[in-house]
C-alpha cells in the first residue's frame, strides 16, 4: 500500500506543476510547445494549452522531488517524462475529436499520463501490479474533479461581456476575494493580510497605548486644494474643477460617509473621479461598502457626472452595483468631456497593483491624436505606462500617502511599486503631470499617523497663478 500511495503522490505532483507555473509566471514563457503547427487534418497538434514551461515545470520538479519518493532523480524523471509524453497523448487525440483546447474529458484526460508512469514506478519500486493499477483507480476521478474546478472556477469568466483579462492568476485572486459562497471562510484564504494588519500592526499601536489616536486620526479627513498646472490644456477647461475621491473604504469606520459630506457641503464640481477601493477589506462581503456608496454618491453635485475604476479592494462583479449607484465606471476604457466647443479625454484603467490587468493601450484607442487625456487610475504603478501614451494627467491614489507616516510626514511603507516621488501629492514624469491622493478611508489597520486623510480638490489651469492652492 505504500508504494501505492508514492505512485499516486507523484501522478498528483507531477499533474499540479503545469498549472502552478501557470500562477507564478503568468504569460511569461508560455509559449505553446507545438508553435502553433497543424497536423495532417488542419487541426493544432496539442493546442496551446501544452507550453514549454509546464513540461520543463514537471521534468524539474518531479525530478527534484526524487527523495520523497523513495527514488533515484533518474527514475523520477524518466516517470515524469512518460507523464508528459502520456498528458501529450490524450491532447494529440482531442485535437483530432475536434475537442476545445482546455476542455475536460473524464478518462481520455487522464489514463494515459497516470498509467504510463504508474506502472513504470511500479516496476522500479518492484511493487505488485495491484498497487499501480489501486494508484491510477484513485488518481483519475480526483484529477478530472482538479480540471473542472480549474477550468469553471479559476478560468471561466464570472459574468457575461467579462471586461477583465480571463488569466488563471486574475480568476484566482477574484475567487480568493469575492466569491462570496466563501464568505465564512475568507479569512483562511487571506491569512496573511490578517495576520499583518489585525495582528501584527494593530497590535503594536494597542501596547503602545495609540490605537484609538490612530482610529480619532483617520475619521478627520481634511478637504484640500491644488491647482494643476497643464500647458496643452484646452482654454475653456481653465478653471476646471475635479472632485478627487480615492480609498474610501466606506465599511471600515463609522460615519466616515457623513464626514465626507460635511467637508463637501453644498459645492458644485465639473467633475468627480473616484480612484477605486470601495470595501475596507480586499475580501468578504461587499455589500455594506454598496450600502454606503449609495448613501454618498446621490449628494455629489458633478457637472460632467462621477467616474470611477476599480482597485485591489473592488469585485469586478461590483461594477453593475457602482454604476446603478450613479458612478460610471471605466474598466480599461475612455470617455469624452466637451465643453464650449472644445474637450478633454477621460481614460479610466483596470487595477495595476493586485489584479495588474490594466491595459492602457486598450484605454487609450479611442482617445483622438494630440487629444488633451487624463488618466484615473487606482495605484501610480501603471505611470511610466501613461506617459507613453502621452497622457497629459495622472491621478491615484491607492497608498494613502503611507497612512502611518514618521513625524516628517515620510512613509514607512507605501504598498506600491512606483517610486516613491509618486507616493502623495503632486508630481511629474517626463512632462505629464501626476497626482496621488493621501485617500478618505483607512485600509487593513484603520489607523493614520502624521498623514490625514485627504478629499482633494484639483483645479486644471493652463498657466501657474500666483496660489498654488485653491480656497
Amino acid at each position: 500500500m505504500t508504494d501505492a500511495i508514492k505512485i499516486l503522490c507523484f501522478l498528483f505532483w507531477g499533474n499540479l506543476l503545469p498549472p502552478l507555473a501557470s500562477l507564478a509566471l503568468g504569460d511569461r514563457l508560455a509559449r505553446p510547445l507545438d508553435h502553433g503547427a497543424t497536423w495532417f487534418d488542419g487541426r493544432p497538434l496539442f493546442g496551446p494549452h501544452k507550453t514549454i514551461r509546464g513540461i520543463l515545470a514537471s521534468l524539474a520538479g518531479c525530478t527534484l522531488a526524487f527523495p520523497l519518493f523513495g527514488v533515484s532523480w533518474q527514475t523520477a524523471m524518466c516517470a515524469a517524462g512518460l507523464l508528459m509524453a502520456g498528458d501529450l497523448l490524450s491532447s494529440f487525440i482531442k485535437r483530432r475529436l475536434r475537442l476545445a483546447s482546455g476542455e475536460s474529458v473524464f478518462g481520455l484526460d487522464q489514463i494515459f499520463e497516470a498509467l504510463l508512469p504508474a506502472l513504470y514506478l511500479g516496476a522500479r519500486m518492484q511493487a505488485p501490479l495491484w498497487q499501480a493499477l489501486l494508484a491510477l483507480a484513485a488518481f483519475l476521478p480526483v484529477a478530472h474533479a482538479g480540471a473542472r474546478f480549474w477550468k469553471y472556477i479559476i478560468i471561466r469568466p464570472p459574468m457575461e461581456n467579462y471586461p477583465r483579462f480571463v488569466r488563471s492568476t486574475v480568476r484566482l485572486r477574484e475567487w480568493r476575494s469575492c466569491h462570496q459562497p466563501l464568505a465564512r471562510w475568507h479569512v483562511w484564504f487571506n491569512l496573511s493580510s490578517l495576520l499583518y494588519n489585525r495582528g501584527l500592526v494593530s497590535t503594536v499601536f494597542r501596547l503602545l497605548g495609540r490605537y484609538d489616536e490612530g482610529i480619532a486620526n483617520a475619521l478627520r479627513p481634511e478637504l484640500t486644494g491644488y491647482e494643476i498646472v497643464c500647458p496643452t490644456l484646452p482654454k475653456s477647461f481653465d478653471g476646471f474643477t475635479i472632485l478627487l475621491l480615492t480609498d474610501l473604504h466606506l465599511d471600515g469606520l463609522p460615519g466616515l460617509v457623513d464626514l465626507v459630506l460635511a467637508r463637501i457641503g453644498q459645492r458644485h464640481f465639473d467633475l468627480c473621479l473616484i480612484g477605486g477601493d470601495i470595501r475596507m477589506e480586499t475580501y468578504g462581503p461587499i455589500a455594506p461598502s454598496l450600502r454606503a456608496l449609495r448613501r454618498l454618491l446621490p449628494h455629489i453635485q458633478a457637472r460632467h457626472g462621477i467616474f470611477g475604476v476599480l482597485g485591489n479592494h473592488d469585485c469586478i462583479e461590483m461594477v453593475p452595483d457602482f454604476e446603478e449607484a450613479g458612478m460610471l465606471m471605466l474598466v480599461n476604457d475612455a470617455t469624452r468631456i466637451e465643453q464650449n466647443d472644445e474637450s478633454v479625454w477621460l481614460a479610466g484603467i483596470d487595477d495595476p497593483n493586485y489584479y495588474k490587468t490594466h491595459d492602457p493601450a486598450k484605454a487609450f484607442s479611442p482617445v483622438a491624436p494630440g487629444g488633451f487625456s487624463i488618466l484615473l487610475a487606482h495605484s501610480p504603478e501603471a505611470y511610466q505606462e501613461a506617459a507613453r501614451h502621452q497622457a497629459a494627467l495622472y491621478l491615484c491614489g491607492h497608498t494613502h500617502g503611507g497612512q502611518i507616516c514618521l513625524g516628517s510626514g515620510t512613509p514607512i511603507y507605501t504598498n506600491s511599486r512606483a517610486p516613491r516621488f509618486t507616493a502623495k501629492g503632486r508630481w511629474q514624469y517626463l512632462g505629464m503631470q501626476g497626482f496621488t491622493s493621501r485617500g478618505v478611508g483607512a485600509s487593513g489597520a484603520p489607523l493614520r499617523f502624521n498623514c490625514p486623510g485627504e478629499i482633494a480638490v484639483l483645479t486644471l489651469r493652463t498657466q501657474s497663478l500666483e496660489g498654488k492652492e485653491t480656497p
